[in-house]
């Protein structure tokens, strides 16, 4: 009985399959919307981050400690919060966090002369990405399930590799991978909003949080490549 509902109940007018289409279609909605929204306390926490000068009064080490402490402190209580109404709010708080972390590297790139150019840059550049991979996500009809296992090994392993350049500091390394990070989680994005196509992911709040990771990362490994080979200093 259950293969025949999973074989039919895509189809419209089928055992339900107009309603599954309408609920991810929801969900898919929600989670854009909530996206869109959690740009804004990012910013914010960026701008405050700036100005408040916590590129200077954390170094690396440091930044490192409270980030992971503070991420993961975050994505526990969003897991336990995703179904009840306080789920959005830790969900923007976790972003307002994570746009404090990011005020070290906008604030350094803000030093260089054409500094704002470059953030705007990085910006067109993660939206370019995310435009793209949502319209491929419309058009790419297989299921990626074990792509998923490939990109998380990935993740893992540049993880691993950042953390050890904090001793190692390598320049080669780190533009190494700050290229391989960009590649890896703009196919996360892509594999994410396939997983809300395709009802896997029922939860607005999880492909949220999933979708904002992957852009965030993105983004902040794009700036950093840009403040490498664009930046002018005076």
């Amino acid at each position: 009985m259950d293969q025949i509902v999973q074989q039919y109940a895509g189809q419209p007018g089928l055992i339900g399959g107009s309603d599954l289409t309408a609920q991810r279609n929801r969900v898919l909605r929600n989670t854009y919307w909530l996206l869109a929204l959690s740009m804004v306390p990012t910013v914010l926490g960026a701008w405050l981050g700036v100005e408040m000068g916590m590129a200077k009064a954390m170094g690396s080490g440091m930044g490192l400690i409270v980030f992971m402490v503070g991420a993961f402190g975050f994505m526990f209580a969003i897991e336990k919060t995703k179904d009840s109404a306080a789920g959005v709010p830790v969900l923007l708080g976790f972003t307002f966090f994570m746009g404090l972390m990011l005020a070290r590297l906008v604030g350094s790139v803000l030093g260089l002369k054409n500094g704002g150019s470059l953030i705007m840059m990085a910006f067109a550049g993660t939206g370019a990405i995310f435009f793209g991979m949502a319209s491929l996500s419309t058009i790419i009809k297989r299921d990626l399930g074990s792509m998923g296992k490939f990109l998380f090994i990935g993740m893992i392993m540049l993880l691993v590799a950042g953390i050890a350049n904090l001793f190692i500091q390598s320049s080669a390394l780190m533009i190494t991978l700050s290229v391989l990070a960009i590649g890896i989680f703009s196919a996360f994005i892509l594999h994410d909003l396939k997983r809300v196509q395709n009802g896997e992911e029922t939860n607005y709040i999880t492909a949220t949080l999933g979708v904002y990771l992957s852009l965030y990362n993105v983004f902040s490994n794009l700036l950093a490549l840009l403040g490498i080979f664009g930046g002018e200093r005076d």
